[in-house]
């Protein structure tokens, strides 16, 4: 029988702390879920609940999110999250398993798959291409909401409208997930932010020192079948970034998904979930 509440279990990963949710039968076909920059496991439980029927699904909480530790030191890069990764699968003895990614997650995915043929059997990008973090409106956005992050919200409805501020395409049930796994009240009554936003934003805006992950690079590597899945709405990936990425990459197409900007599986669950489903299903999407 087929659990819709997932197991929360921890690890130490790289001398941190990693929390990770598994749903689904230990021994049918792993997929590995891999949040955004500002996100946490927990944002993926919709579509887990129905990858689950056919799948073992994993979501990590990456280092600085959900419940799994912040870093002292701050490296909060890709890198770092691909050697967690790798970690990580090798202590869950995933010998091969297929690998979604949104954002920065997505960025981990492309960098995975490309450094692992043999272990990724395929591999869904939701919205981020080459050039997505560094010269689209939507990293300039990034960076702008990064410098302008609060340190706090004096009560639940300020969280509630910096969030619908930042995201207004989100459902209500993806805000009220937000809400729940991003801030925690104080012994004040005020809410401080349960991930490292501070360390997150710091690193992002400025920038990785050992400079950025050639995505182009990594699309050209890929050897699996893979699904980049664009929001029609999304100012971070632009449609010629993926019809490019289509022209290099044999093993790579593309859909978008209406009524969704760059957070897709939030804005349109429905129309991700099926496109997931079938592409991992063997379907075309």
């Amino acid at each position: 029988m087929i659990t819709t509440t997932p197991s929360s279990r921890h690890a130490t990963i790289n001398g941190l702390t990693c929390r990770y949710l598994e749903w689904g039968e230990p021994d049918a076909p792993a997929i590995v879920l891999v949040h955004g920059l500002r996100s946490y496991a927990r944002t993926w439980e919709p579509a887990a609940r129905v990858l689950a029927v056919t799948h073992r699904v994993i979501a990590p909480d990456l280092r600085g999110r959900g419940e799994s530790s912040w870093d002292p030191k701050r490296d909060y890069y890709v890198d770092a999250y691909v050697s967690d990764l790798e970690e990580l699968t090798e202590l869950l003895g995933l010998s091969s398993f297929a690998l979604v990614g949104h954002s920065l997650g997505g960025a981990i995915g492309y960098t995975y798959a490309a450094r692992h043929p043999d272990q990724v059997t395929a591999l869904v990008v939701e919205d981020i291409g080459p050039g997505s973090s560094t010269s689209t409106d939507g990293a300039d956005r990034i960076l702008r909401e990064m410098r302008e992050t609060p340190p706090g919200f004096d009560c639940l409805e300020a969280v509630r409208a910096y969030w619908r501020r930042l995201r207004p395409d989100i459902t209500d049930a993806a805000l009220a997930s937000r809400i729940e796994n991003t801030v925690r009240s104080t012994d004040e009554g005020r809410y401080e932010w349960s991930l490292d936003m501070t360390g997150i934003a710091a690193a992002r805006l400025a920038g990785d020192p050992a400079g950025p992950i050639d995505l182009w690079a990594c699309v050209d590597a890929l050897r699996c079948p893979t699904l980049v899945i664009r929001g029609a709405r999304s100012d971070f990936l632009p449609r010629e970034t993926c019809e490019r990425m289509a022209q290099r990459q044999p093993s790579l197409r593309w859909a978008q998904v209406s009524e969704a900007g760059h957070y897709v599986h939030d804005d349109n669950p429905a129309e991700f979930i099926r496109l997931v489903s079938a592409f991992l299903g063997g379907g075309a999407p």
